[in-house]
């Protein structure tokens, strides 16, 4: 009893299982020779076109809408693995799936969001304490600068 699989090996030099036609989808293969010609021009002349055609050529001649169902898998998938999480909620977290963890996380990022809103206000509260001590000190050398100024100055009676 013969293996229905091994059929296709058996059937010639150019008969195996991928190469029956259904991967070449533009027709007949373009020429090699031309076809070599025009990439190494186009890395002369125009390195991003040829390198974008290098790349369809070794993907297989892909259909524009298989091409694009490709990058939107791969690019998207790896774009929500880097910048999912964050919009998952405000604080960057998508979620543990245990919920009282979850809000224990919540709450202590509340809580210490709020200390550092005080921690912001008491910053700069003492950065207008200190500019009122500099307004004060530079006010006090002023006023002994004018009182030494008139005391030793010349007079004009």
């Amino acid at each position: 009893m013969p293996d229905s699989a091994s059929t296709a090996w058996n059937q010639g030099p150019h008969a195996g299982p991928w190469n029956n036609g259904a991967h070449r989808r533009c027709g007949r293969s373009p020429r090699r020779g031309l076809e070599i010609a025009v990439i190494i021009l186009g890395f002369i002349f125009a390195w991003p076109l040829a390198l974008a055609y290098l790349v369809w050529k070794m993907c297989g001649y892909p259909k524009y809408d298989e091409a694009k169902a490709f990058f939107r898998d791969t690019v998207g998938r790896a774009s929500e693995d880097i910048f999912g999480a964050r919009r998952s909620n405000g604080f960057g977290y998508a979620g543990s799936g245990n919920a009282a963890f979850d809000d224990y996380r919540r709450s202590e990022l509340e809580r210490l969001e709020e200390e550092r809103r005080k921690l912001d206000e008491e910053a700069r509260e003492f950065r207008n304490f200190v500019e009122e001590l500099k307004r004060a000190k530079d006010r006090e050398e002023f006023d002994a600068f004018m009182a030494k100024r008139r005391g030793n100055g010349p007079t004009n009676a």
